[in-house]
């Protein structure tokens, strides 16, 4: 077995990584600056699986970075800022973690090189979905063009102003960056498979689509949709929802996650490869919602359709998995009902300071909300 270094190892896809990765015999190390926003008190989560040395230090400390490096046959590289609303006005902060950061990983990683780096990206790349048009051609650029409050009509449109039909998204689609994150995602992407190969070692990214399960930062107003609305709905507030509600999302849970960088690690097939992770199944972010509340045992808490968009938000992108399934042999295995189910549970049994009023205000006095 090998050790592994995971950045970013101490957050929500990392712990549940670590414990998938230490089942596995490998020895795990984790470098994490264990940020206030994600983390609250800066300390050791309590659910960071003891068996795991942590290095706490900031991916752009270089010399921190080495030592973490010491010793280590593989690294999934995890650290990143994350958030597409925040991405629009802390540029400096986020582009310095996502993109310096990783070329602070790679340039230590000349003078210690390591088999194989497994990078986490994000379906943010693609912007809108793959679409197809009413005489069947697919569309890789589809625009919305300049949203307002309350319109009528969310979706993209041909040019003769034809509705277009969502497809699920496969990995040769055309990127479409349509925030600050989505680019440092490709830049960190980019700079895997750049730096890599000359240096001998092995690059793979996994693109992953809207990841869930127990254990995401509660307080955290830029996490993932379904621990904003978990947030919203512990305390007693409706789950707040941008356009109509209509947008299609493709869930994935942190156990299967956290499989396919298991396995993307070892593969020989994955190398030099970049691959869609999620379930393969979409769903309206409303009833994701109205779910959630029912597995909360919140029925009564229907969520607040803002009929309103924010700057860098798509509309619909869903998961094409075949490639995934073919050279990772990856296929989603839990069932979202009994994730919902096992997420209620966890969200019950914590406290969470709800600030996505705060967000919002932030982002619309930045006149980033249409």
């Amino acid at each position: 077995m090998e050790k592994i270094l995971v950045t970013g190892g101490a957050g929500f896809i990392g712990r549940t990584l670590c414990r998938e990765l230490l089942e596995r015999g490998h020895e795990v190390r984790v470098l994490d600056a264990l940020i206030d926003q994600v983390h609250g008190n800066g300390e050791r989560p309590a659910d960071l699986d003891p068996q795991v040395e942590l290095i706490h230090a900031d991916v752009r400390n270089g010399n921190a970075v080495e030592r973490a490096l010491n010793g280590v046959d593989a690294v999934i590289h995890l650290a990143a800022e994350v958030g597409v609303g925040q991405s629009m006005y802390e540029v400096e902060r986020y582009t310095s973690v996502n993109d310096v950061g990783t070329a602070v990983l790679f340039e230590r990683l000349i003078d210690n090189p390591v088999r194989r780096v497994v990078t986490a990206s994000s379906m943010s790349i693609y912007g809108e979905g793959l679409y197809r048009d009413q005489d069947g051609q697919i569309v890789q650029d589809a625009d919305r063009g300049s949203l307002r409050d309350n319109q009528k009509v969310w979706d993209p449109v041909d040019a003769n102003g034809r509705p277009l039909t969502p497809v699920a998204t496969p990995e040769w689609k055309r990127p479409n960056l349509a925030s600050i994150y989505a680019l440092n995602k490709y830049v960190q992407e980019r700079t895997t498979h750049i730096m890599t190969a000359p240096y001998g070692m092995e690059g793979v990214c996994l693109r992953l689509f809207n990841v869930y399960g127990p254990g995401q930062a509660l307080s955290n107003p830029y996490t993932g949709v379904l621990a904003i609305f978990a947030s919203r709905l512990l305390n007693g507030q409706k789950p707040m929802i941008f356009e109509d509600g209509e947008q299609r999302r493709d869930f994935v849970h942190v156990t299967d996650v956290a499989r396919a960088f298991a396995d993307a690690l070892h593969l020989p097939q994955a190398a030099g490869g970049t691959f869609n992770i999620g379930s393969g199944n979409d769903r309206s972010v409303t009833e994701v919602a109205q779910s959630l509340a029912q597995a909360m045992g919140r029925n009564d808490i229907e969520p607040e359709i803002v009929g309103k968009a924010r700057t860098g938000d798509i509309r619909h992108c869903f998961c094409d998995t075949s490639l995934a399934e073919e050279k990772l042999g990856f296929r989603a295995r839990q069932d979202f009902g009994q994730g919902l189910a096992e997420l209620a549970e966890w969200v019950a049994q914590q406290t969470a300071d709800d600030r996505v009023a705060e967000a919002r205000a932030e982002l619309e006095a930045r006149g980033l909300v249409a």
